[in-house]
């Protein structure tokens, strides 16, 4: 099992990197699930992600409880509404719209009830 939950870590960190420089994959989801996947395999490579250059002090700061900082959720946001209206208004399907908005409402309240941690040039 250590074998598999490594592979997927390093395939959602991969994917986590891509969605740096490319607009529509998203980052964070698959940077939690990659930090998920070595928590339960690999003490060595959680602590590498975590300690990373780029990406460490947001994970740590999630993990321990420390929530996110403000600009990373107001940037959150300000890229998921847009990108959902505009899927909204491409779905013919009325379903599929409402589902859409659910989705986005429920983003919306999870990331207003996160703690908001202290910007990062402090």
């Amino acid at each position: 099992m250590k074998i598999v939950l490594v592979t997927f870590g390093c395939l959602f960190m991969v994917l986590a990197v891509l969605g740096v420089f490319l607009p529509l994959l998203p980052t964070t989801p698959f940077l939690l699930l990659a930090s998920a996947c070595f928590a339960r395999s690999s003490d060595r490579l959680h602590n590498w992600l975590r300690n990373h250059g780029r990406f460490g002090r947001y994970l740590r700061d999630y993990e321990d409880g420390r929530g996110i900082p403000l600009r990373g959720k107001v940037l959150a946001m300000a890229m998921m509404w847009p990108s959902m209206f505009y899927s909204m208004y491409r779905v013919p399907f009325l379903s599929l719209k409402v589902m859409l908005f659910l989705v986005a409402c429920g983003v919306t309240i999870y990331l207003l009830r996160l703690p908001t941690s202290r910007p990062l040039d402090e």
